[in-house]
């Protein structure tokens, strides 16, 4: 069964980091743009950050830029997402995502979600 594996959230004061994981088999990860996305309570699930195949050329959402890193590790099958600098308003359930191609542009399908984790920050 083809899978992904969220982990790494938790809850954190205003200001602390987090480091989430995105755990898949190489097959699933290998040449496929990931990314990660973010679901509040009462809100629309909303795109956070991207990383194409072969890492290359980032993307991120406005409000993350210069807080959150997106990278990913191939001899360990993960995607990660560092996230810095974290506000009351980063608070939601965050997905892991797999683009149906090599590349991400806005609107690609997802052809895999992960089951999302709670990152929680407090004020």
């Amino acid at each position: 069964q083809v899978q992904l594996v969220e982990s790494g959230g938790g809850l954190v004061q205003a200001g602390g980091s987090l480091r989430l994981s995105c755990v898949g088999s190489a097959r699933t990860l290998r040449s496929y743009a990931m990314a990660w996305f973010r679901q509040a309570p009462g809100q629309e699930r909303e795109f956070v950050a991207a990383i194409n195949w072969g890492g290359g050329s980032p993307l991120y959402e406005d409000s993350v830029k210069g807080r959150f890193t997106v990278s990913r590790d191939y001899t360990k099958n993960t995607v990660y997402l560092q996230m810095n600098s974290l506000k009351p308003e980063d608070t939601a359930v965050y997905y892991c995502a797999r683009g149906s191609g090599s590349y991400y542009y806005e609107g690609i399908p997802i052809d895999i979600w992960g089951q999302g984790t709670q990152v929680t920050v407090s004020s």
